[in-house]
């Protein structure tokens, strides 16, 4: 905790998830964020995201896209690129279920670092809930 001495100098404090502060000075090592992609990609699988990322941490199955959560460096640019607002930061509520998945199938589907066309039936799978059901484990075909 701060002496009273620094809260009247003005220092800034960052406030985290659950209401704890950290204050400067003090190591940002245990807060860690990635994005992740969720099932709004299942089916549709445009590669926008793809193209952006300076680190080439996506990874492609048969119906979706996922990100490798130790290789994202939490940059961002991906998020906005994504038509079907299927990437979001992990620290969003309800995505626990997604981060798993992208960590478990990041670590066994093939990279993807070029953008290709989506599937042919893509535009008719946008925006259709639920779409969980149609995960598949299946590899996609990578670079």
């Amino acid at each position: 905790t701060p002496s009273p001495r620094a809260v009247d100098r003005g220092w800034m404090h960052i406030r985290l998830s659950g209401g704890d502060r950290l204050w400067p000075g003090e190591l940002l090592e245990e807060v860690k964020l990635t994005y992740i992609v969720n099932e709004s990609c299942i089916k549709c699988k445009y590669m926008d995201c793809v193209e952006v990322c300076p680190v080439d941490c996506f990874y492609e199955g048969e119906h979706m896209l996922v990100i490798h959560p130790d290789e994202c460096i939490d940059c961002g640019v991906c998020e906005p690129e994504c038509p079907v607002d299927a990437i979001k930061p992990d620290t969003e509520p309800g995505l626990e279920k997604w981060l798993e998945i992208n960590t478990q199938y990041a670590l066994v589907w093939p990279n993807i670092t070029v953008k290709r066309e989506p599937p042919p039936d893509a535009k008719d799978w946008e925006g259709k809930p639920d779409k969980g059901n149609y995960f598949s484990p299946n590899p996609g075909t990578g670079d």
